[in-house]
This record gives structure tokens, sequence and C-alpha cells, in this order.
């Protein structure tokens, strides 16, 4: 089973790949939050940072880009090539109210017309392989087959199919009936995106796609960064190990020159996952979201691993 990690804005930076590689090695791949290029296509600042070849050293890490003008898309495609990179991600996933309305990420569902010809034009003159991360649809994953219609049209590398549509945000539960009567009628390599926290949830999803082969998961890591080993059959985290895993965290933000506000920022989007872990401490993370200071920050973890209600086997359920 191909297991990668999906990009997730503000919390899988290249910071963040880098300390979780070390702790927990065996992600096939990375997935970059995407890059939003401006209308030339040009990226800079933290995008860029992110990318860079430098930054991702014996990581095999996918840039996802989220725009809806082929010129930019090629631009980005230009610059990344020249970095090295052979594979680009397209994102036509994301449901923002943000990004919807500007017809990116999961907007782009909403005239397909459109889609189609912006795929035509990137797939004429794109050097890198391109794959597609999509959701099923925006009003309903009804729509998926004439989505599905479009993307076989074209050589995708890979197509990473979210199983909601943009309605059902992150709280829906996955159509698990549609991605299974869809997966058997895509052309290209299909891998499965969802809700997949847990083994109860991984199984359910292979017990029913006979012959899927690969899987993308996020939110489910972000809380268990070991996950992809117990899915592999191996051992369930520790709490030591995630105490490890956080302490490298925090080392890694600091050492790149980040400011402690700014890390504490970052600590605590991952402590919105973490929490999961740890069942019936609401009161406690309360203490983690109310710290200005490392030092109170560290007081609030320490009382969490201290109070012994780590769970391993507890997953993600927001």
């Amino acid at each position: 089973m191909h297991l990668d990690f999906a990009p997730m804005e503000g919390v899988t930076s290249y910071l963040y790949r880098q300390v979780h590689a070390a702790c927990f090695p065996g992600v096939d791949r990375y997935f970059s939050p995407f890059i939003a290029p401006d209308g030339s296509g040009r990226f800079k600042g933290a995008a860029l940072r992110d990318v860079l070849p430098e930054n991702n050293r014996d990581l095999n890490v996918i840039p996802q880009v989220l725009c809806n003008s082929a010129e930019a898309f090629l631009t980005v495609s230009r610059e990344l090539g020249a970095m090295g990179y052979e594979e680009l991600n397209l994102n036509v996933g994301c449901p923002s109210a943000t990004v919807v309305p500007k017809h990116k990420g999961a907007g782009m569902l909403a005239d397909l017309r459109s889609l189609d010809a912006f795929l035509a034009e990137v797939f004429s003159r794109c050097t890198l392989k391109v794959s597609v991360k999509t959701r099923m649809g925006l009003q309903s994953t009804a729509e998926f087959p004439a989505v599905l219609e479009i993307y076989n049209r074209y050589p995708l590398s890979e197509l990473i199919i979210h199983a909601r549509d943009r309605v059902g945000m992150y709280k829906s539960v996955p159509d698990l009936e549609a991605f299974a009567a869809a997966f058997p009628q895509c052309r290209a390599p299909v891998s499965y995106n969802g809700n997949v926290v847990g083994k109860d949830s991984f199984e359910k999803v292979m017990s029913t796609n006979p012959g899927l082969e690969r899987m993308m998961l996020g939110r489910g890591v972000v809380t268990d960064p070991a996950l992809f080993r117990l899915l592999r059959g191996g051992a369930a985290m520790t709490d030591d190990e995630l105490r490890d895993f956080l302490n490298r965290l925090r080392s890694a933000f600091l050492a790149a020159g980040l400011g402690e506000h700014f890390t504490l920022s970052r600590l605590k989007e991952v402590w919105y996952y973490t929490i999961w872990k740890f069942p019936d401490s609401g009161r406690m993370l309360k203490a983690v979201n109310k710290s200005r200071r490392l030092d109170e920050y560290e007081a609030a973890v320490s009382a969490l691993f201290a109070s012994g209600l780590y769970r391993q086997d507890a997953v993600f359920r927001g």
C-alpha cells in the first residue's frame, strides 16, 4: 500500500515534514500545502521557502498548486521544474469560503467547461507530470460521473479523490459508495482521501475497494504521527514518542529563526489535532491554548503528559 501525507495549510510546512520524517519514517510522499501564485504565476515568501530543495532534502515532496489560470500554472511548473521537481499536483478540492468563490480549489467544479479547457491547455504544454486532488462535486457527490468524464480525457499521473462534495467541507461522512462506484471507472491511478484516522476507517475503505493501492491521510496523521507505521503493521505510538516529536518540532521552529509568538501559534495548530490522543482533557487544552510564552506552554504540555489521559487507540473525531 502506497501511503501519502496530505497537505495541510498552516501545519505540514517543510519544518514539520523534516521532523516527522526523522521521528516516523516510512511516508511514501509528502504533498506540500498549496502554492497560490499571482496572476502571472509568481510566488514567493513562505510558499517559496516551503518547496526549496534545500529545505526538503531526503524527502519525496510533491508541490501542490491552487490556481485557475493555465498560464499561471504553467509558469509555476517551469519554476518547480528548474528546482528539480518532476511532478506537481493541482488542487481541485479546497472547500474554503475564501477560495471557492474565486473558482479555485473545489470552485473549479462549478464550471466543468472551464476545468476542461484548463486541463487541455496544461496537458498540451506542461513538461512535468500532473496529478489532481479533487472533491467529488460542488453540491453533491452525484456530480462526480460528469467530473470524471473530464479527468479521464487527460493523462493524469494520479487522481486523488476526496470522497466528499464541497458542501460537506470536512464534517460530512465520506461517500464511500460513490467512491467505490467511481474507482473502477478511473483511467488514472487512484488514491483515496477522506477521514481515514485509524485502523478501523482504513480497513473500511480497503474492504469496499478491492485493488485500491494508494491512500492519502491528513488529519489522522497529525493527530497520530505514527499512524502510517500502525497501518503497515507496526507498533502504536507511545506517549514518549509523541512528546519527543513535539519537542523536536518546537526546537526546529526556533532553530529556523521563528519567534516565540510564531512558534507558539504553530504548536497550537498541531495541538488542535494532537489533543484527541488525550480524551477528557478539555481544561488542560485550554491551558495550552491560553499560553502566551513558551514556558507557559511547556508547563501546560507537561501537565497533559503527566495526567495519564494519553490513549494509544484514540483517533481524531473532529
